[in-house]
């Protein structure tokens, strides 16, 4: 594993150990042996090779005397780096954005999951087929990248991946039109969604877990989930939503991936409240939210970033208690933010608590005059809205309600005295 980073020019927000820290955490999360990591210092990007002459000299012989059979370059190599590097190491190598693709590869469940993540693949492998790159054996079946002998080879015809990607892009476009329809459904109900975002291993799907007893596999692992899961839950004031667990984003998240799983990521777009997940008690808390916030900016919500999404500061157990009382001060008197523990449970009484306010602010208060013989219609409303005021005549109940525009619709306009 090396990860390479230049002495002059690189943000500041995440520190080259850091990052070599999580590029050991993405090989483990498919159980690569990682048998030497060390980051590479460069004074300028190689056209070449990447990195300079000297260290891929001095990683040859480390690679030979190891008998290490594939290296991950923590950056994004292009096709002829990539091949020059596996032609002066005699191994396999691959780049970041081929890592994580794999780990994605290894992840889907799902028959859509599976579809995204092989378009994904075969997006990556296209701009990559050399057919000079004979010293390579052979893959496995499929579209992944770590296979040993025996299988496909992986000197691919590009005219039948271009195939395969177009038929690969019109089922997923069904997939599209399908969840739609599955959000029109959501509407005529309607049931709020709310979805949690953020980094991968933040703690979002033990958060979901723990809010809903989703049952979704929840472990310390980068990326131990992918396929989106949707269960409902009910909010302190009896309003039932439909939570949403997403994929965990990265730094450096590869393109041919924001662009497969837009599908997926519309669930986000059309969330009615989205609550960005952090790993509160990580080193690189503050830069995984701006890599976080890069993703959403690059779905277009910018305005709702700007304005302010809920932040469930995950992992307060993890904290001592100097650290957790100087985070509740902090933190004190501010609607976006709230200290949780999806282990314990600690806060997330709270946060249901905001989730709530936050879609109150977008109801509509108005004022009913309703029959008191006409219980169900009181029933409905008592159970779609939040009443505010209530008095009654010999005949009916006038009520000051808050409720969402989509129920309003529904009500006879007859009943409405404002």
């Amino acid at each position: 594993m090396l990860h390479p980073f230049l002495r002059k020019g690189r943000p500041a927000a995440r520190s080259p150990e850091a990052r070599l820290a999580e590029a050991n955490g993405l090989a483990e999360a498919i159980s690569l042996d990682v048998a030497l990591s060390e980051t590479v210092p460069m004074a300028r990007v190689v056209p070449a090779t990447y990195i300079g002459g000297g260290a891929v000299e001095r990683m040859a012989g480390i690679i030979a005397a190891e008998a290490i059979s594939l290296v991950v370059v923590d950056t994004q190599l292009s096709p002829i780096q990539q091949r020059n590097l596996e032609r002066a190491w005699a191994c396999k190598v691959i780049d970041r954005t081929g890592l994580i693709l794999e780990i994605f590869g290894e992840r889907a469940r799902t028959a859509e999951g599976q579809m995204q993540v092989e378009l994904a693949h075969l997006t990556y492998q296209r701009s990559r087929l050399v057919r000079s790159w004979t010293h390579l054996e052979r893959q496995r079946g499929g579209v992944g990248f770590l296979g040993g002998p025996g299988e496909t080879q992986i000197e691919l015809d590009r005219r039948l991946i271009g195939d395969r990607i177009t038929r690969l892009r019109k089922d997923l476009e069904e997939v599209r039109r399908t969840r739609g329809l599955h959000r029109e459904a959501r509407a005529r109900v309607p049931y709020p969604v709310v979805a949690l975002v953020g980094y991968t291993n933040s703690g979002k799907s033990t958060l979901f877990n723990r809010l809903t007893a989703g049952g979704v596999l929840a472990k310390d692992m980068l990326f131990a989930t992918l396929d989106p899961t949707m269960r409902s839950l009910d909010l302190p004031s009896g309003r039932k939503v439909i939570l949403s667990d997403t994929v965990g984003f990265v730094s450096d998240l590869p393109h041919e991936l924001v662009a497969a799983f837009r599908a997926t990521l519309e669930e986000v777009k059309a969330a009615d409240v989205i609550v960005h997940v952090r790993d509160i008690a990580g080193i690189d808390s503050d830069a995984q939210k701006a890599d976080v916030e890069v993703v959403l900016r690059e779905m277009e919500l910018d305005e709702r970033v700007e304005s302010g999404l809920i932040e469930a500061l995950n992992k307060i157990d993890l904290l001592d208690s100097d650290r957790q009382g100087r985070l509740v001060e902090d933190t004190a008197g501010r609607d976006t933010l709230v200290p949780v523990s999806a282990v314990t449970g600690a806060g997330t009484d709270a946060l249901l608590a905001r989730i709530d306010a936050r879609l109150a602010e977008s109801r509509i208060v108005l004022g009913l005059s309703i029959p008191l013989s006409d219980g169900a219609t009181l029933a409905w409303v008592y159970r779609k809205g939040e009443v505010l005021d209530r008095h009654d005549d010999e005949e009916l109940a006038h009520l000051t309600v808050r409720l969402d525009a989509a129920d309003i619709g529904r009500i006879d306009p007859r009943l409405r005295t404002s």
